[in-house]
C-alpha cells in the first residue's frame, strides 16, 4: 500500500473514540492451582453510526488490551440513528441480560449506565432512555446493547416495506418538525 494510504487509515483510527469498559481478572483451575489472565472489554465509535467491541485475554493488561482494541476494530458496524437518538424502541438480550433502549426527544441526554452508556455515546446517539431488566453483568450487558442496536431498522425502509409514509413511523417529536 502506498505511503497516502497508510496515513489515512491511521487518521481514521485517530477519528474513532476508544472506551476501556471492563478490566477483569479471570482464572481457570488447573491441576496444580489456579492461572490468572486478564480479560479487557473495548468499544470503539466513530460518533456518526458506527461502533464495535472487542473482548481480549492475556497475562498482562496491555497485551489484553492490543487484542480487544484489534477485535473492536475488526468488529465495526452500522447502526441506524434518526438524528441524535434511535429509530424506534428495542430490547437487547444475551444469556440473562435484558437491555431496553427508549428513543428520547431532543436535549434528554443518554440516561445509561456503565457499558450502556460507552457503547451509545461511540455510537453517537445523544438522547436515549435505557433500562437493565435483567443480570448486571457487564459483558453481557454490553452485548445485549450491541444486540439492540442491530435489531434497529431504518424508518425509510421499515416504511417502505409496510407501505406507509416515513412520517408515520417518526417518534413525536420529529412529526411536529414535518407537519
Amino acid at each position: 500500500m502506498s505511503d497516502y494510504g497508510n496515513k489515512a487509515m491511521e487518521q481514521q483510527q485517530d477519528a474513532l473514540d476508544e472506551r476501556v469498559i471492563e478490566i477483569a481478572r479471570v482464572a481457570k483451575v488447573v491441576k496444580g492451582g489456579r492461572r490468572f489472565q486478564f480479560r479487557v472489554t473495548v468499544v470503539i465509535g466513530d460518533g456518526h453510526g458506527k461502533v464495535g467491541m472487542g473482548v481480549g485475554k492475556a497475562n498482562a493488561v496491555p497485551d489484553a488490551m492490543r487484542k480487544a482494541t484489534e477485535r473492536a476494530h475488526k468488529d465495526l458496524r452500522k447502526v441506524f440513528l434518526l438524528g441524535t437518538t434511535i429509530p424506534h424502541e428495542v430490547i437487547g438480550k444475551v444469556a440473562g441480560a435484558r437491555i431496553l433502549l427508549k428513543p428520547a426527544s431532543p436535549g434528554t441526554g443518554v440516561i445509561a449506565a456503565g457499558g450502556v452508556r460507552a457503547v451509545l455515546e461511540a455510537a453517537g446517539v445523544r438522547d436515549i432512555l435505557t433500562k437493565s431488566l435483567g443480570s448486571a453483568n457487564v459483558l453481557n450487558g454490553v452485548m445485549a446493547t450491541f444486540g439492540a442496536l442491530d435489531a434497529l431498522k431504518s424508518p425509510a425502509i421499515e416504511a417502505a416495506r409496510r407501505g406507509k409514509p416515513v412520517e408515520s413511523l417518526m417518534p413525536f417529536w420529529e412529526r411536529r418538525k414535518h407537519v
